[in-house]
């Protein structure tokens, strides 16, 4: 009976609109914030978040993986957005396109984020960054070999609760006492496109060396990675040239002096040799040590930087690349300098999108914090490389904040759009917009690192909320003192 028609002479022309209930579910199935899958699931494997066979993230929920993830991910993108901000979006865009009501408590949501496997979002990752450098035209010195940096940083402002001190305990401060805890990280990021290929976290107690040494194995041979003057030690070097065939460009904490020299190769150009120490290094295991050539011969290019506002007037740069034909003392400056200026990357992520301050209350909601944060960046790179691509502007001078504040608003506009052709339209327009409104060159700029803003007036949290007691103010501390004048204190 359900399949008979009430009204046999309508069939034709009802018939071509199809099941309106089955587009509803359809509509509500794809229904995320923004919908950014819109903007960037060309950049993400279609098979991230797999159903499962059974148990976790094996039932149809309002919260599935992949709605989960785009939230998460729109939290990226707006820092300063709370979890009962993504509810109430997605209360109502249920209710516009006619889905089924939704609780308004956070707590589903925030299951579901603890749902998320923490192991695809490496992938997730690796796959942004790899479609970043493919819209990126080829960079043509050092034999256009894969250039990479490695930088290490900390984030200060994590949730202060009891796993995350457990987890990430701040030095030089007793248990007892309040603190915030502190995560350690070092990244590989391409310098090519600016995107976040890896990184590995750690606590305070971990050092950089010994996160850098959990990242060799994303290494090729063949790669170039450059580093500043914590990754310029003579353990680094010899284990990239001779254990993984990497050559290495940056500085070195060492005295380049003329007992070093061995060869003069142009001006400014020596070969030098290195000596191993005697003390084994703590984050490599005693084979590894052992391992190691007793001697290094490398290269030191020695630079003169007289622009206004720059720390170092003279530069001294080591390198395994020995060979003064196939790589010129000035490429391997031009390669350090663009590694100089591509550090920011690392910034942007920690100044625009609040990388400092995660909210994650356990150390695993940390991390996915983390790996989300990092994963927006590369979304945000990916966009601004296509449309440096598709215009032909340079994409050093594309912005990345005016990019992460175009991308915020377009997507809502195409999250409006009626039809596929017309977000086809607004991303184009998006584009457009990046490459018209670039960077000025600024040559010479000064950039001092100093605050602008006063502390506030507010003294420190130095203790547990219950505990704490606010500060007496003036006419209080006055009474007080009139009081004890008069014994009555």
């Amino acid at each position: 009976m359900s399949d008979t028609p009430f009204f046999p002479p309508w069939i034709h022309r009802l018939a071509p609109m199809g099941s309106r209930t089955a587009q509803t579910v359809a509509q509500v199935r794809a229904c995320t914030l923004s919908q950014l899958e819109n903007c960037f699931c060309q950049w993400l494997p279609a098979d991230l978040f797999p159903k499962a066979a059974a148990k976790t993230n094996s039932r149809d929920r309002h919260y599935t993986c992949w709605r989960t993830f785009w939230c998460s991910l729109w939290q990226s993108l707006n820092p300063e957005a709370s979890c009962r901000e993504v509810v109430r979006q997605l209360q109502a865009l249920f209710r516009l396109e006619g889905g089924p009501q939704i609780s308004a408590a956070d707590g589903a949501y925030c299951r579901a984020r603890a749902r998320l496997p923490l192991s695809q979002l490496p992938k997730a990752l690796a796959a942004t960054a790899k479609f970043a450098d493919q819209l990126t035209p080829p960079l043509s010195f050092l034999q256009a070999r894969p250039l990479k940096g490695v930088d290490g940083s900390a984030l200060t402002l994590l949730a202060d609760t009891p796993k995350n001190r457990a987890a990430y305990p701040a030095l030089q401060c007793r248990a007892d006492q309040p603190s915030f805890p502190m995560l350690r990280m070092v990244v590989f990021f391409s310098l090519l496109s600016g995107a976040i290929l890896t990184v590995a976290q750690g606590n305070l107690a971990i050092s950089e060396l010994a996160l850098f040494a959990q990242l060799t194995a994303q290494l090729v041979k063949g790669d170039i990675l450059i580093g500043d003057r914590g990754f310029g030690c003579y353990p680094v070097i010899a284990l990239l040239r001779h254990t993984l065939g990497v050559d290495f460009i940056g500085r070195t904490t060492r005295r380049i002096d003329g007992r070093r020299r061995r060869q003069r190769l142009g001006r400014n150009d020596w070969l030098i040799e290195w000596e191993k120490g005697g003390k084994p290094s703590p984050w490599m295991s005693l084979q590894q040590w052992q391992a190691l050539p007793v001697t290094l011969t490398l290269r030191a290019v020695k630079a003169s930087l007289s622009r206004r506002g720059y720390r170092v007037r003279q530069v001294t740069v080591i390198t395994t690349l020995l060979d003064p034909n196939k790589y010129p003392a000035q490429q391997i400056l031009c390669a350090y300098l663009r590694r100089w200026r591509l550090e920011m990357c690392l910034d942007d992520v920690k100044t625009n999108l609040c990388l400092e301050s995660l909210r994650g209350r356990s150390p695993a909601m940390a991390q996915q914090e983390l790996w989300t944060r990092l994963i927006a960046h590369n979304l945000v790179r990916c966009t601004m490389a296509q449309a440096a691509a598709e215009y032909n502007v340079p994409l050093d001078q594309i912005s990345f904040k005016g990019s992460l504040d175009a991308v915020r608003q377009f997507s809502h506009a195409m999250a409006q759009a009626k039809s596929k052709k017309k977000r086809q339209q607004l991303w184009q327009e998006l584009l457009r917009t990046l490459a018209a409104d670039l960077v000025p060159k600024r040559p010479g700029r000064r950039e001092p690192r100093a605050v602008k803003r006063k502390k506030n007036k507010y003294p420190r949290l130095a203790g547990p909320r219950h505990k704490f007691r606010d500060h007496l103010k003036r006419h209080e501390r006055r009474k007080n003192a009139r009081l004890r004048k008069l014994g009555l204190m």
